[in-house]
């Protein structure tokens, strides 16, 4: 094992090691679901699952668990603007998440708790908190219950600051509180507040706040200490800030590892839903293979940023085009098992650094020309083995076309109907070229052009593609 992570505290990439022999845990923040998830959302969802697929091929036990936001202040803003409940709107937005990452090919995580199933466990470590001295209900006598940033000497270790350099938010609510920057543990019941968004507790009905969430949800599932927590770069602080210092305050060892995706881009600004540039992952996956799109948020390294523009996933889609086409030229049908030693060892190098996915994409394009110089040589064994390391790439990427994330019944299904109905005015071109009547032949072939197809006549027969 030498697969290595970039530290966030201290700046370095490190190597990776697990608090468990052969088990990995990773907490991973899900979406506060408010709105359908947009390419900037499914980039984290991406992400882990690499990460995870290239764990588990090492041969790690991999345990997953990424949350369901479905009680917040924005849930209940725009469901009561949509004249619907919370839950409603929340439950119809969770939905759409699962849709975007299977759309992409994400495999689900081990397990997907919501907030409101957790309640109990979130006003016991608020308890837990106060009793500790590390949390006060509100100066002002209402339920609300804050963390005392000052009581805790690392608050700001994980995005490197000190409590005194931050600034307080601007819509900072100071009522009942004894410093700017203490953040809400619990936040009472505000009137006009639907009754079903409010749970009771020892300070006062209210709901959480979003910080305490994760810290009780990880803490149930993976324990008091787990190997990676992540999520995208915008919840380094305050959030993951925050789940920190109250995970620690608490008694936890919480994570070890920090892993934060960099933004999906547009204009130089980061993708979402407030300024207007989001792209949903169900609208861009009607326009563009979703293959492409996993190819496109896949291939950049997770800690930069990505510059989605109109032309993005034209190019990410050509790419998928060159790596299919030597699929198929070679022969490759149905899913097959891979093992980590038909992984090239420049791939593994690749991934070992820190996940670097851009060279690893690199190596597969690298085989795929050579694969393509084995076939126009007729070197069978050297395609074979070319096939297999090109496949098993594809398949840590979570991009093998013939994975069963891929192959969906209805696309497999049609298939083979393409195929032959393709295959029959393909032949009906061959029989007009045999006649010499080239008018005909070229006719077929402009009305499959025409349908989108790419006709390819080779030395081994006439092959199409879409």
């Amino acid at each position: 094992m030498s697969f290595h992570l970039y530290d966030e505290r201290s700046g370095t990439v490190t190597e990776f090691v697990p608090l468990m022999p052969g088990k990995v845990s990773i907490y991973h923040c899900g979406m506060t679901v408010q709105a359908a998830p947009h390419l900037g959302h499914i980039r984290k969802e991406v992400v882990f699952d690499v990460l995870r697929r290239w764990l588990s091929v090492q041969g790690f036990d991999v345990k997953v668990v990424a949350n369901v936001t479905d009680i917040d202040d924005k849930i209940l803003a725009k469901s009561a603007a949509q004249g619907i409940e919370w839950y409603e709107l929340a439950y119809a937005v969770e939905l759409e998440l699962h849709r975007a990452y299977t759309a992409l090919g994400c495999q689900p995580p081990s397990y997907e708790p919501r907030a409101t199933g957790h309640i109990p466990e979130m006003v016991a470590l608020v308890q837990s908190l106060i009793e500790r001295g590390h949390a006060y209900q509100a100066t002002d006598g209402s339920a609300d219950v804050y963390f005392d940033v000052r009581s805790w000497p690392d608050y700001g270790e994980l995005s490197n600051q000190r409590v005194d350099d931050m600034v307080p938010a601007a819509d900072s609510d100071m009522s009942g509180k004894k410093d700017p920057r203490d953040f809400a543990l619990w936040k009472a019941t505000k009137p006009g507040e639907p009754l079903t968004a409010s749970w009771p507790s020892p300070w006062g009905p209210g709901r959480p706040g979003w910080h305490l969430e994760c810290s009780a949800m990880s803490l149930k599932y993976l324990g008091e200490s787990f190997d990676i927590h992540g999520g995208g770069l915008d919840l380094r602080f305050p959030h993951h800030e925050n789940e920190l210092a109250q995970s620690r305050a608490a008694g936890y060892g919480f994570a070890t590892y920090w892993m934060h995706n960099a933004f999906v881009t547009m204009a130089g600004e980061k993708m979402s839903k407030s300024l207007g540039n989001s792209t949903a992952v169900t609208e861009i996956t009607k326009q563009h293979p979703a293959r492409a799109v996993r190819l496109y948020l896949a291939q950049p390294h997770y800690r930069s940023a990505i510059e989605y523009s109109p032309t993005s996933l034209v190019e990410a889609t050509a790419q998928l085009e060159r790596i299919d086409s030597f699929l198929e030229r070679a022969g490759a049908t149905d899913a097959v098992d891979f093992r980590f030693e038909d992984l090239p060892d420049t791939f593994v190098t690749a991934m070992d650094d820190d996940l670097g996915t851009p060279a690893a994409v690199a190596v597969i394009f690298d085989h795929v020309k050579q694969g393509n110089r084995a076939l126009d040589a007729g070197d069978t064994d050297q395609v074979a083995r070319v096939l297999k390391q090109v496949r098993a790439m594809l398949d840590v990427l979570g991009l093998d076309p013939f994975a069963p994330e891929w192959a969906t019944a209805p696309s497999a299904g049609l298939t083979d109907v393409v195929d032959g109905l393709v295959h029959t005015l393909l032949d009906q071109r061959a029989a007009a070229r045999a006649r010499k009547d080239w008018a005909a032949a070229d006719a077929i072939r402009d009305q499959l052009t025409a349908l989108g197809l790419t006709i390819e006549d080779t030395p081994g027969g006439v092959r199409w593609s879409l």
